[in-house]
């Protein structure tokens, strides 16, 4: 007769197996086929049993798989959450940003907190963000952002040519560009994409025809894109990491990789280095500190010059 007209061994099995995940054992799927001499989809079957019962019940409790050892085990569902203080840490940190229209920002406001934050502390997270919510301004473009990223994400990803329509911003006015993307980034309320031309006069379009790295568009400003079935090659050694690429851009602007040096006698070097990650303090006295940093592009001078009597500048270095 098969277990499946056996109820009761199922659930003596599905007992036994959960008092085990409960005494923190982390159990092997084909050990426990074998200890109960049943299929390893019939373990799979009493595993989902479990986390069905878990979920109907409302208990804090999960069944994960555990790659490193190769087995399940019993997780409190709240460790897979993040903390109240994470999540409202989340929300105010999007709402600054002003990254998204208001349709598109506040429903993922209302899931992160439906989603992460125990139902007792709800209405809490929603209180302590209501006022930014009411005041929230959209950016001006008004445009919809979320709709394509995951689909230039995966060009990105998958090394894929693309074809954009793209609204220039010294003269507005659209251009078609065929570009090889190479990362998506954010700074300062807007969504950009890094990547590299095809088929472009460099003398006509480009300021400095010898730049090597990427060209910097905002995502808001494409107004239309074609992913290609083309593939374009990437060495290892010369893959673009948004990372790297961050910490020395400033505002987005291209230009070049260079080495700046100034002087700050400003209240709070910390700030500098927090705006530079890439700088570095090689000189200090009662009045200021002397720093260096390597930076990209000519947003750098735009920043420079905000900081006022702050900032004495120093010698460039091209690299």
């Amino acid at each position: 007769m098969g277990e499946e007209y056996l109820p009761e061994l199922k659930t003596s099995r599905v007992l036994a197996i959960y008092s085990q995940l409960v005494n923190g054992a982390i159990l092997n799927k084909a050990e426990l086929a074998q200890q109960f001499h049943v299929t390893q989809r019939s373990i799979q079957r009493d595993m989902e049993s479990l986390r069905c019962f878990f979920a109907d019940e409302g208990l804090d409790q999960d069944i994960v798989y555990d790659k490193s050892n190769r087995g399940y085990r019993l997780v409190n569902a709240q460790e897979k959450k993040l903390s109240n203080s994470e999540v409202l840490a989340v929300c105010k940190i999007l709402l600054e940003s002003r990254s998204m229209v208001a349709d598109e920002m506040m429903p993922i406001l209302d899931r992160l907190i439906d989603c992460c934050v125990p139902e007792r502390n709800k209405a809490v997270v929603q209180s302590l963000v209501a006022n930014e919510r009411f005041h929230y301004v959209s950016p001006h473009h008004g445009k919809r952002i979320l709709d394509g990223l995951w689909e230039i994400g995966m060009a990105v990803r998958n090394h894929q040519v693309m074809e954009i329509q793209y609204e220039r911003m010294k003269e507005p006015r659209l251009v078609s560009r065929r570009i090889e993307p190479v990362g998506i980034l954010f700074s300062e309320y807007y969504f950009y994409l890094a990547a590299f031309l095809r088929g472009v006069d460099r003398r006509r379009e480009f300021e400095n025809q010898d730049d090597l790295f990427p060209t910097i568009y905002r995502v808001d400003r494409i107004h239309s894109f074609k992913i290609l079935g083309e593939h374009f090659h990437v060495p290892y050694k010369d893959r673009f990491e948004e990372g790297e690429f961050r910490k020395r851009v400033q505002f987005m602007y291209g230009g070049k990789l260079e080495r700046i040096r100034f002087r700050y006698t400003g209240p709070s070097i910390e700030a500098v280095l927090d705006r530079l990650p890439t700088a570095e303090i090689i000189g200090q006295d009662e009045d200021g500190w002397t720093v260096e940093a390597e930076v990209f592009g000519k947003g750098i001078e735009m920043w420079l010059r905000s900081q006022g009597n702050y900032i004495t500048r120093g010698r460039n270095e091209n690299l």
